[in-house]
C-alpha cells in the first residue's frame, strides 16, 4: 500500500509542541493492530471520523456545534495535531479524540465494520500528476473499507478544489459496493461544514470546489 500523502515540514511551534507533550495522553488513541472499541473513549455510538483534518479548524468546529456527537480525527503532521490538541483543551471538548497513524491502516486493523455515522475527507491531497495518481487516498480497494466502516444510512462526505480529483474520486465511489450517491453527480454544499484554509487557497486561485455525498445503502436484513 503506497502511502497517500507526504510528511510536511511545517513549522511546529512552541504551543503546538506543548500541547502534543502535555495533552497526547489525554486525546490520542494510539494505533493497535486490533478493533477499537468506541465505548472505552466515547459516551455514545455515534461516530464521524476525519480523515486529514489538518489544522483541525473545521474539526474543532463541528465537533464543538455538535456536543452529542463524537468525533475521530485521523492525522500524522503533528503540527496540526498540537494544534487541535490546544483547541480541544481550550473549549473543553469531551468529544473528540484523535489517531496518529496512517489511515488505510486503522481503517484496516483498528475500525470494526458498521459502526460508523460518517466519514470526513476534506480537501485530501489531490496528487496532481497522473504517475502519482496511485497515491490517492480516494480509490480502491481504501473505499471498500470505508463502506465497510460505515452504519447502514451513514455518509461518506469528501470535499476538494481539484476537478480532475473530484472526477476520479467519483467514479472509485460509485463503483464501491454498499454506497449509493445522494445526488446524480456531485453534491450541493453542505451550510453546515466550516470553510478550511485549504478551500479559501483553492477559491483565490479561482479552483471549483466539488463536493461528493454518498450513503451507505441499508441491505435487507441489517437493522
Amino acid at each position: 500500500m503506497l502511502k497517500s500523502y507526504v510528511k510536511r515540514t511545517g513549522h511546529f511551534t512552541d504551543s503546538q509542541k506543548k500541547a502534543y507533550e502535555t495533552l497526547s495522553q489525554k486525546y490520542i488513541i494510539p494505533f493497535k493492530d486490533e478493533q477499537i472499541n468506541f465505548s472505552d473513549f466515547f459516551n455514545s455510538d455515534n461516530i464521524t471520523i476525519e480523515i486529514g483534518f489538518g489544522s483541525g479548524a473545521a474539526t474543532v468546529q463541528i465537533a464543538q456545534e455538535n456536543t452529542d456527537k463524537n468525533y475521530l480525527g485521523i492525522e500524522v503532521h503533528r503540527p496540526g495535531i498540537g494544534r487541535l490538541l490546544r483547541e480541544i483543551d481550550k473549549r473543553s471538548l469531551s468529544n473528540i479524540k484523535i489517531i496518529e497513524y496512517d489511515a488505510f491502516f486503522v481503517f484496516e486493523k483498528m475500525i470494526p465494520q458498521s459502526t460508523l455515522d460518517a466519514i470526513h475527507i476534506f480537501f485530501p491531497d489531490p496528487w496532481q500528476k497522473k504517475r502519482h495518481h496511485k497515491r490517492r487516498l480516494i480509490q480502491h480497494p481504501f473505499t471498500n473499507l470505508l463502506s465497510d466502516a460505515l452504519k447502514p444510512d451513514g455518509y461518506l462526505y469528501m470535499v476538494t478544489d481539484w476537478e480532475d480529483y473530484a472526477a476520479f474520486a467519483l467514479n472509485e465511489l460509485n463503483a464501491t459496493e454498499g454506497l449509493c450517491n445522494s445526488f446524480s453527480q456531485f453534491a450541493e454544499p453542505q451550510s453546515w461544514r466550516p470553510k478550511t484554509r485549504f478551500e479559501q487557497k483553492g477559491l483565490e486561485k479561482d479552483h471549483v470546489i466539488k463536493e461528493l455525498f454518498f450513503v451507505k445503502k441499508n441491505i435487507k436484513g441489517e437493522d
